[in-house]
């Protein structure tokens, strides 16, 4: 059975930094995405661990855990969405009790998917990968973006219909603001490796690939056991988005994946769109999703609105979703199934 936390309009949001905090420099850009949010609707309650950032973190793991914990526990904190992701957020989970904590919305992505998985899994709460706090900062938020608030605010047994993005961010334009904080200038093409329609069922697994592949033998990536306990009944559509890694190193992640389990039970696989993913002695990242579509026998779409390359879809942990992708065109409906 999967827990779903709802998000109503006037709620109160917790913003701590269970990876990376905000440098003095940006300090600014944090206070006017706080701002934001109190312009809709929203109370903010930032934590001391935003506006702190020394060696790859924001604090001492323990000091970001505790915050972390408190914000979870505390009656008047709603949800929680961190400024943005970072490095070293694997840190905390030894120092986090998850079976204390009270089910709320956690969205993120980026390092904040290794929080989001391993809590999911450990405890049956859903979480969700989605816009980071900071890119929340603009006059505007474009209309994929702004589908957190409806998917958040869905009910235990509701569905939510999200569809493929109509262009994304090629790059960042951090000097050159748009209303929407990006740019959005590329047309949005989902793609299979099969060259077909696809049409998958499953429950929603995954995150940033670099990060999540961690978890892989420790206590918080037991993907077999969360089933049994959870969704004995259902497969799992992973999602994956590619932050930093060469294609070879990709493979490598998803040979190891694969080699412990993580694929047993997989309806398909969707892979976000991706500023890395560069080639070996020619060997393409369409190379990596060929190969694995041939071992594991089902679907893999790519190029899907999730990661580092805006604008992205909010996905669920533990939502049953339908991914429909025909000429180009892709849509995601999730229900809130226990």
């Amino acid at each position: 059975m999967i827990i779903y936390p709802s998000l109503q309009k006037g709620a109160t949001i917790g913003v701590t930094a269970p990876s990376s905090g905000v440098p003095d420099v940006l300090h600014g850009i944090m206070r006017q995405a706080c701002e934001r949010m109190e312009q809709r609707g929203y109370k903010i309650h930032c934590g001391e661990t935003v506006w702190t950032q020394e060696k790859a973190k924001a604090a001492k793991a323990t000091k970001r855990a505790a915050e972390w914990m408190a914000m979870m526990q505390d009656e008047d904190i709603d949800a929680i969405i961190p400024p943005w992701g970072g490095q070293l957020l694997i840190e905390i989970l030894e120092e986090i009790e998850f079976e204390k904590i009270e089910p709320k919305w956690v969205l993120g992505y980026s390092d904040t998917s290794v929080l989001l998985l391993a809590m999911t899994l450990t405890t049956g709460i859903a979480t969700a990968h989605g816009t980071n706090l900071i890119d929340l900062r603009g006059e505007e938020m474009d209309a994929t973006t702004a589908m957190w608030e409806q998917v958040l605010a869905t009910e235990t047994g509701g569905t939510i219909t999200q569809h493929s993005s109509p262009y994304y961010q090629r790059e960042w334009q951090h000097e050159n603001l748009s209303p929407h904080v990006f740019h959005l200038t590329e047309e949005t093409k989902w793609k299979t490796i099969s060259g077909e329609e696809v049409h998958i069922e499953g429950r929603l697994l995954g995150g940033c690939i670099d990060m999540i592949r961690h978890l892989i033998g420790t206590s918080f990536g037991r993907v077999e056991e969360f089933r049994e306990k959870h969704c004995p009944q259902d497969s799992f559509i992973w999602y994956f988005e590619n932050c930093e890694m060469l294609t070879t190193d990709l493979r490598r992640s998803l040979v190891q994946m694969k080699l412990a389990g993580w694929f047993n039970h997989c309806a398909g696989i969707l892979f976000g769109r991706s500023s890395a993913n560069q080639p070996i002695d020619g060997y393409i990242v369409e190379d990596v999703y060929q190969e694995l579509m041939d071992e594991l026998h089902v679907p893999i779409v790519y190029d899907i609105d999730c990661g580092h390359v805006p604008p992205q879809l909010t996905l669920i942990n533990g939502a049953f979703a339908e991914v429909k992708v025909k000429d180009k065109k892709g849509v995601i409906i999730q229900h809130f199934r226990p």
